[in-house]
Formats: structure tokens, sequence, C-alpha cells
């Protein structure tokens, strides 16, 4: 997700607090697993009423005398959903209770025992789906689901750890073209004015990427990259400058798979649309904001980082919204490299430089860890700390392990959790069992301590001895080599590394003559701030 456009949207977000605290959420993932949605969804001109039938299949993992699903009680603007019905299929008509954005089912479920329920509700979303007139005035209807909105319309739960199959089928007036998630099943005009579309998934997503969108849409089959189709889906009124701009996707993805690996979804629809966000991830289906069209292809970087969420963060998903930065960092970081082999390494240096300087302000706001448990607003995980420094993690990890594992240690991370969840320690374990080497402390001080180092570095000569003294200017300090060169008046450099330890580190070498300049960190592979100069 790109989140230049989320700090306008901040404001609304105190209605969107999971309605489970997390506790409650892992008693509950314990207790069952959830293996598809089928979802049944009209909707209509006259208004922005939503008619659905859900048909949740539900894996109780022990015995059980209820089901608890996420899903918006009506709130006090008449806004949200009310449920008709619920069934257990083969069983019969189930007692239930809808209270505090919570739908309870009341089922006497055995261990390893599987249940469809269907659920018929009907309501007007007050988030979630984003029912709106886009820029050219034309009525539309997007999922917005990041990170736990989908309970405003959707029975679910609403947590990225739960993965599930889906199936959507739309009924809309024939004037919209439909797309989902997953490959499409049917497109039947049921009579003169309406039409049902089908789209089904073969593999199990997180509910923040299960969406649709429905829109006048003008769409071009971009080509094929190892068997998947790339389309574009944008407004009719712009469609030669959405064609245009959207067609840089299908290189992007070529570079993704031939990097990462396989990519994980039947399709990649790149879709013009109404989401709150610069662009929203969802699974083989992207939701870009309709200002993205310009018809100048100023948006590879928009495109390179939300296909990179195919992988990282649709795909390899974070099993808690804490971790997120294995979403997101993970993006930020992989468009970083993208770009570095598309446009060359001194626009990925100024990049790394750039995101660098937004750590070190965002941390004169904030001083807190990357994954960070004191968050409850989810929104707020939508942060500086989760894009840039999470990123820079993945750049200090690549200095340290080097390219060749690095590469290896990402692919295997991948292969490991592809449509499954993990945890920082997660991916730290495979860097360690690729490269043989210990990342614990890299892993406590980079992501689980807040800051980064501050350093204040003197240099001195004397006797031809270079001393350089480095010190960390913060309580809490960081362990980590600093590369300097050493520069001298007829141009030559000699390129030295500092082992910084602690608060204050001492550096001592035989130069025969004097330097005329200490530059830290030449290259640019270290999350620091701070200057040298002469004593």
């Amino acid at each position: 997700m790109n989140h230049r456009i989320v700090a306008l949207f901040l404001v609304f977000t105190s209605f969107l607090v999971s309605p489970l605290a997390a506790q409650q959420h892992l008693e509950r993932f314990n207790a069952i697993d959830v293996e598809s949605y089928d979802f049944s969804l009209q909707i209509q001109d006259e208004n922005n009423i939503i008619q659905g039938q859900a048909l949740v299949t539900i894996q109780f993992k022990t015995e059980q005398e209820a089901v608890v699903l996420d899903l918006a009680n009506v709130n006090d603007e008449g806004r949200g959903m009310t449920v008709q019905r619920v069934e257990a299929l083969g069983t019969g008509p189930a007692k239930f209770q809808h209270e505090n954005d919570q739908l309870t089912i009341r089922f006497n479920g055995e261990a390893g025992q599987k249940v469809t329920f269907a659920i018929t509700y009907s309501g007007e979303p007050a988030n979630g789906l984003v029912i709106a007139e886009n820029k050219f005035g034309d009525r539309t209807f997007f999922g917005d689901n990041w990170p736990n909105r989908a309970f405003h319309w959707l029975p679910t739960v609403d947590h990225p750890s739960d993965k599930a199959e889906v199936s959507w089928a739309i009924t809309a007036p024939n004037h919209y073209q439909v797309v989902a998630n997953g490959h499409l099943v049917e497109e039947t005009d049921l009579n003169d004015t309406t039409r049902i579309t089908r789209w089904k998934t073969d593999v199990p997503l997180a509910t923040k990427v299960m969406v649709f969108g429905a829109a006048r849409f003008a769409v071009e089959q971009v080509g094929e990259i190892y068997n998947v189709p790339v389309s574009s889906w944008v407004y009719p009124q712009n469609r030669d400058e959405g064609f245009y701009d959207y067609e840089m996707a299908l290189g992007i993805v070529d570079w993704f798979i031939n990097h990462v690996g396989p990519y994980p979804y039947a399709k990649l629809a790149n879709v013009q649309s109404k989401t709150m966000f610069g662009g929203m991830e969802n699974a083989g289906n992207i939701f870009y904001f309709e200002g993205s069209v310009s018809g100048k292809r100023q948006i590879e970087g928009l495109l390179a980082h939300e296909i990179a969420h195919q992988w990282f963060g649709n795909s390899a998903s974070e099993s808690s919204w804490h971790h997120s930065w294995l979403s997101e960092g993970f993006a930020t970081y992989f468009t970083n490299l993208y770009m570095e082999q598309k446009h060359g390494r001194d626009r990925f240096v100024e990049g790394e430089i750039q995101q660098r300087n937004a750590v070190i302000a965002y941390s004169k706001r904030e001083y807190v860890p990357l994954v960070n448990p004191a968050i409850t607003d989810y929104m707020k995980v939508l942060s500086t700390n989760t894009y840039q420094k999470g990123g820079w993690v993945l750049h200090m990890l690549r200095k340290k392990l080097g390219d060749d594992l690095f590469w290896e240690g990402i692919r295997t991370y991948y292969a490991t959790y592809t449509h499954s969840n993990a945890y920082s320690d997660d991916l730290r374990q495979v860097l360690e069992d690729v490269s043989g080497q210990s990342l614990e402390a890299f892993f406590d001080q980079w992501v689980y301590q807040a800051g980064h180092p501050e350093l204040r570095a003197t240099w001195s000569y004397t006797g031809e001895t270079l001393t350089i003294s480095v010190l960390q200017t913060r309580a809490n300090t960081f362990d980590f080599p600093l590369e300097v060169d050493v520069v001298f008046e007829d141009g030559t450099v000699e390129r030295r590394t500092i082992e910084v330890k602690g608060q204050s580190t001492s550096f001592k070498a035989i130069m025969d003559q004097k330097p005329t300049e200490i530059v830290l960190d030449p290259d640019t592979w270290l999350l620091f701030e701070g200057s040298i100069s002469e004593k």
C-alpha cells in the first residue's frame, strides 16, 4: 500500500479499531479456522444498501458452543449491517446474536468438524466498501478493507492471520463491469438491466485484500508473463492515458517473478479506483487512486510498490498488524531494488538517502520501535517506521549478508511463507538458516528497539596516527560496523571499518600522510545520523 494519501483520512480512524482485542482474537484463532467465504451481493443505483448472503465454511479446531464473526452493527446514522437469518447448512436455522460489531452464532461444534453457515444480511456500509461518484461523476463501488474494515460490510474473521479462499457473485445493473479476486467464473446478463459476475480464488487470502470493484471501465489485456494475465481497468474518460500508464506493470511483474518467485495469483488487474490510499494492493486486483492516471507514466514507483505486495504482504503476510513492516517495508525496499536495476545505482542511493532522512525526522516526533505492540489504532501502523525504516532494515541486512545470501534468504522466506503468515522472528530464522549467521542481536536493536545511532565523531592526526572517536549521544546505544573513507590531498582514498560498540568507540590507524577529509558511511549502508569533524 502506498500511504501518501492516508494522512488525509487519519481523522476518521476512531471507528476503525477491530471489535476484538488481540487476546480475544488469539483465542478465536485457536478455536476455529475459516476455510472459505462465498459472498453473493446485490448492488443498485437507487441507494447504497447492499443485499448479501455469505457462505462461511469453518473448521472447528476445538469443541465450541459458538462461532464469532466480525460484522458491523447499524450505527447512530443508520449505516451498518442487519442480519436477517443464519443457517448451518445441513442442520437448519441457527440462533444468533448481533451486537457490539460481532455476530455470535450458537452452534455446538466438535473438534475437526467442518460446517458452512449461510448468513443473510443487508445494510448500507459505513466504511470498507466505498460507494461514491468518481472524478467523472460516475457511480462506483470499491472494496477498501485495510487494515480491518472488512467487518463493515462482510461477516468475516477480520484479521490477517486467518486466511481463506473467497468467491464473489455480484449482481448489479448491467452498465457496471465487476473485477474481483481470483479468476472470472461467470458473466451473465440475467435480463435487460441486470448482470451477475462471478470471480473465485483457488488460494487463501487475508480479508484485508479481499475485495471487488464495480464501475464503468475500459479494460485492456496488456499481456501475459509466465501465463499470468495482466490487465488494465481504467475509467473510459481517460482510457488512452490509463492504458499507457498502467502498461508499465507488465515488465514489473516480470522482474518480481525472476527475482523473488512465482506470481501467487490467477491474474493481475491494475484498477483505477476510489481507494482512500495512494494504492491498495488487493490480491490479484490492485486498486490505485483515481488521480494515478495522467498519461505521463509518473507512477512507476507506485506500480512497483503495489505489485511487490502481491508477494510480500498478500501471499507472505504479517501474522499481526504490528509486524506490518514485513509488508510495507518489503514493498518499499523492493521498489528501490527494482529501481536500482532499472535506473541505476545513483538513483537507488538517492532514494535511500531520502528515506533515511525521513526516518530520522520521524524519530524526532515518535521515538518508537519498528514492531510496536502499543499501537491499537491500526491505521497508525502506516508510518515512516513501517515503510522507510522497514525498508532500511532490509537494506542493512543486504549489506550484512551480502547480495547472494540476501537474495537466497529472501527467496527462501517467500517460498516458506507463500499463502501463509509470518512474524518478524520467522524472517530472522529463515535468514539465519540460509546464512549460518546469528541475527538475534541485529533484530533486537533494529526491529525491537526504538531509534537509530546518533553519532558525534571527531578525528585527529598526530605522529602518523589517525584517531577517530565515535560517541553515541543517546543512552540506548547500537553496535554496528561503520565504514569510513579516509581521503588524502592527492585524491587517494582508503576504506576502513570501525566496529562501533557502546557509548564511545576509539579507532586508530597508521597513515603516512594527513587526511583532508573523513567520510562516514560513504556507500550509504547504515541508518544513522551524525557528522564528523577534525578535533
